[in-house]
């Protein structure tokens, strides 16, 4: 078999991209999954999915991306760790281009996800690892017994804010509202969590500190008036951005970056399919993900039959 050819090359080891390749798979057909990270995606970065069906005392996310990747693999699934660069039209299929070299596919589910967003105020990128964080999964346990905050109000904001709260001494959540967007259960948790405290109607201008973060600049917007809040870390959660940046002057974007679909989640190029965060109107939820990754996997499988 020639390995750097196959029916299907799915894009993105998250959710979406593992069922997918569950579902290609099974099908008998030559697949092969390409992630840059980890298996799982940022599914990894949850604690405890509590949502997903078929758990009913919740899971994490790293342990159901395992398991993902385990029945997909059992059906033939392949894997390659690699950072895809572009994705080439040739008369002969769809050239992937990524930083193991080129491979060609009759098909490909573009199921990359989305990357967190930036604050993009003075100080984020240089304490970058020195304080601010993306994930508190990930960073959490290095700020035990000091004050951190989380800005954002979504259900990922407050989930890293609970997190949070069983090593920090303090749990800051900034938002620029008055109120959570977050889900009902999280907000009664956080609420009734002792460590967690909130600052409403407030931005962040400026993170400040020495070899690490020490401070926060603040704004409140509604009066304008400007605060200082000591902090050893800083957690942004503010939404994230669709990791397409590759794929501009090659498929229909949205004005912010996310692919644009139909419900069979093909994109305007015949044989060029798109699942999970990365589309345009997605719910941004690993159960649609994996549904998204079912569908995209269902009509690939389709058009190859009609070639």
């Amino acid at each position: 078999m020639d390995k750097r050819r196959y029916d299907v090359i799915i894009i993105g080891g998250g959710p979406a991209g593992l069922t997918a390749g569950l579902y290609t798979a099974r099908a008998r057909l030559n697949s092969l999954l390409i992630e840059r990270a980890l298996i799982g995606g940022q599914m990894t970065n949850a604690e405890r999915i509590e949502n997903f069906p078929g758990f009913p005392e919740g899971i994490s996310g790293y342990e159901l991306g395992q398991l993902m990747y385990q029945q997909a693999t059992r059906f033939g699934l392949r894997t390659l760790t690699a950072e895809v660069t572009g994705i080439e039209l040739k008369e002969d299929g769809k050239v992937v281009t990524t930083t193991e070299g080129n491979f060609v596919a009759k098909a490909v589910i573009i199921a990359g996800g989305s990357k967190r967003s930036k604050l993009g105020v003075p100080g984020e990128k240089e304490f970058t690892g020195k304080g601010v964080s993306y994930c508190a999964t990930c960073d959490a346990p290095l700020f035990r017994d000091q004050p951190v905050a989380v800005v954002g109000g979504s259900d990922v904001a407050i989930t890293e804010a609970l997190h949070l709260a069983k090593f920090a001494t303090k749990v800051m959540v900034i938002h620029r509202r008055h109120q959570l967007r977050a889900t009902a259960v999280l907000q009664e948790r956080a609420f009734a969590e002792p460590k967690i405290e909130f600052l409403w109607d407030t931005t962040v201008e400026r993170i400040e500190g020495e070899d690490f973060v020490k401070r926060l600049r603040l704004n409140q917007v509604k009066t304008g008036r400007k605060s200082t809040l000591e902090v050893a870390g800083v957690f942004v959660c503010i939404g994230a951005q669709p990791d397409t940046e590759y794929l501009k002057g090659t498929l229909q974007l949205d004005a912010t970056g996310y692919i644009v679909t139909n419900v069979k989640m093909e994109t305007e190029i015949p044989g060029i399919f798109a699942a999970g965060d990365i589309r345009r109107d997605s719910g941004r939820q690993s159960v649609i993900a994996a549904g998204d990754g079912a569908t995209a996997a269902i009509y690939a499988q389709r058009f190859l039959t009609e070639q």
